[in-house]
């Protein structure tokens, strides 16, 4: 399974870096997680968006959507070979306005996932945890048929269940906003939290995303770090790339 880093940022875009999505690729199939504002641009560095098999979103905040709109308009313009007929777009149902958007003539269909079943996708098999967050949002668990596990936290506050869902991960991809001088209502995680998960978890591997872009990025990894040491950490890049 490979991972391609798309967008890292929360919120909005730098002037050269977007906000979340990630490409995922195994034996041929290609996913979109997630597109946020920026990703379309950099997909087509990665492969031909009329090459994508499918999206599948986390939740609707417009951070994690804002360029499904024009990857929609993408598919319906641009002239070329389509893997699919109609590109399907998974979300959730909670939303029915966000979810009913994820359809558009000749181009794309909007699909319901089951946040309490398991979601097979070619040869990736998905799972869902309910995360803490002010609109419904879902953590994903995505396996392959050999067993490796990315899973992505989405957005959320830190809450204890999520250990148990992230467990013995290949890879943990974390929604990582704050860092420890934050205070009050939280509803994404601080640096610490992010590495304290990937220890309660397990897991093999820290990625650190929906960064924040006004604190230093160093800070956020000297934070993590000193909570889970020894689990190998990297900040979130554009066009990073991570195989399972």
């Amino acid at each position: 399974m490979k991972v391609t880093v798309l967008g890292y940022y929360g919120g909005y875009p730098t002037a050269t870096d977007g906000t979340t999505g990630f490409l995922i690729e195994e034996q041929g199939y290609a996913l979109l997680l997630d597109c946020g504002s920026g990703v379309l641009k950099v997909l087509q560095e990665q492969l031909d968006p009329l090459q994508l098999d499918a999206v599948i979103l986390s939740h609707y905040h417009q951070d994690h959507i804002a360029d499904v709109g024009v990857l929609q308009y993408y598919w319906q313009l641009r002239q070329g070979q389509r893997k699919e007929a109609l590109l399907p777009i998974y979300g959730n149902t909670e939303d029915p306005l966000n979810f009913g958007s994820l359809t558009w003539p000749t181009a794309t269909v909007g699909q319901a996932y089951d946040p309490d079943d398991t979601l097979q996708l070619g040869p990736l098999t998905i799972s869902f945890c309910r995360t803490i967050h002010p609109v419904p949002t879902f953590a994903m668990r995505i396996m392959n048929q050999t067993g490796k596990v990315l899973v992505f936290t989405a957005d959320t506050r830190y809450f204890s269940e999520l250990a148990d869902f992230a467990q013995n991960a290949d890879l943990l991809i974390t929604d990582t906003n704050f860092d420890s001088t934050k205070t009050g209502k939280m509803w994404h995680m601080t640096a610490a939290q992010s590495g304290q998960l990937a220890v309660e978890a397990q897991a093999h591997q820290l990625l650190l995303s929906h960064l924040p872009q006004q604190i230093e990025q160093q800070k956020i990894l000297t934070e993590a770090t000193q909570q889970a040491e020894g689990i190998p950490i990297q900040l979130a890049r554009t066009g990073l790339q991570i195989t399972l």
